[in-house]
């Protein structure tokens, strides 16, 4: 078990030097950490918006990685299994905009046929898009009381990550495919991953989320393993119960679509894949590989006072990414 501190008023995430503030290690319900990272090298800055709906599930990235933008919009018809995918990778990150504090200002992002444009402001975010064949124009709501989780993982002074998981958020509006529109409404849920950080050259990790009427659940591993810090947590009604414990995760790398079982305290899990992504980079100095499944959740996690959350039916991912950059 980690020993982590509920972080509860504003603080930036890095001293004056540009190196990891202390005052900022813990974890917070709802965003408090203003990212204000200093200097050019292994610094990294994300948006990752994931939508699922009945009939699609739809990923949208805006990010910058000091020496490049990698922008993609990735959409799967459930029914189908048709994959769309539209990336680009914009040197320098020009035109990337990225605000420092989670849901507080615009993200823009543009590259080839991408662009990307999220509102976001205490009532909720605007996420719009367009690529070839697609469309995005959904509102995700900020109901009152809602959670999220903050986390700051420390490997040292000068190489650390503020993350916020926040999952289960109502979302509604139209994805158009063709010049076909979907009405995406009741049974969506939309979850936002924002980073900032200055990372590793070489990192492993994994991350498993999903949502359903009234629960949620939020997995991480690898890359936060023996830092103190963990990103678990499962949400109820709203309400985010910390997990402080570093998981185990199985699950068979010859066969991605196998069930995935994840266990530790407070914790088991099994996730049965219907879909697998698979996304690789190569541009020498940056290059990645992720298999990305899509899928349902079985199982329970446990809540603050030892209540089991039944997990049963919740739609979502469970992935293993590997990257150099």
């Amino acid at each position: 078990m980690t020993h982590e501190r509920e972080i509860t008023e504003p603080v930036d995430l890095c001293r004056p030097d540009g190196r990891l503030n202390p005052a900022a290690v813990g974890w917070s319900r709802r965003p408090l950490h203003r990212a204000n990272l200093r200097g050019w090298g292994r610094a990294k800055r994300w948006e990752h918006w994931g939508v699922v709906t009945p009939t699609h599930i739809l990923g949208l990235v805006a990010s910058s990685l000091d020496y490049a933008g990698v922008q993609s919009l990735y959409l799967l018809d459930r029914r189908t299994g048709r994959e769309t995918t539209a990336e680009a990778v914009v040197p320098l990150a020009r035109g990337t905009v990225l605000p420092p504090v989670s849901g507080d200002g615009p993200v823009r992002a543009r590259g080839g046929n991408l662009t990307i444009a999220v509102d976001q402001g205490p009532d909720g975010s605007t996420l719009r898009a367009t690529a070839p064949g697609v469309e995005v124009d959904l509102t995700v709501p900020l109901p009152p009381g809602h959670e999220s989780l903050g986390v700051v993982v420390p490997w040292s002074t000068r190489r650390f990550q503020y993350t916020v998981k926040d999952l289960g958020r109502p979302v509604h509006g139209t994805l158009t495919v063709d010049g076909t529109a979907y009405p995406v409404g009741e049974g969506s849920y939309a979850a936002l991953d924002h980073g900032r950080g200055k990372w590793r050259y070489a990192v492993r990790w994994n991350w498993a989320a999903g949502s359903g009427p009234g629960r949620s659940i939020q997995l991480g591993g690898k890359w936060t393993d023996g830092t103190g810090s963990t990103e678990n947590a499962v949400f109820v009604d709203g309400r985010l119960h910390k997990i402080g414990a570093d998981l185990t995760w199985e699950y068979d790398r010859a066969d991605w679509l196998r069930p995935w079982r994840i266990t530790g305290d407070r914790v088991d899990v099994t996730f049965h894949p219907f879909h697998e992504r698979v996304a690789r980079t190569n541009l020498v100095v940056l290059a990645g590989e992720t298999h990305q499944c899509f899928g349902h959740f079985t199982g329970w996690a446990a809540t603050d006072d030892g209540e089991r959350v039944d997990l049963d039916g919740l739609v979502g991912w469970a992935e293993e990414a590997r990257n150099r950059w």
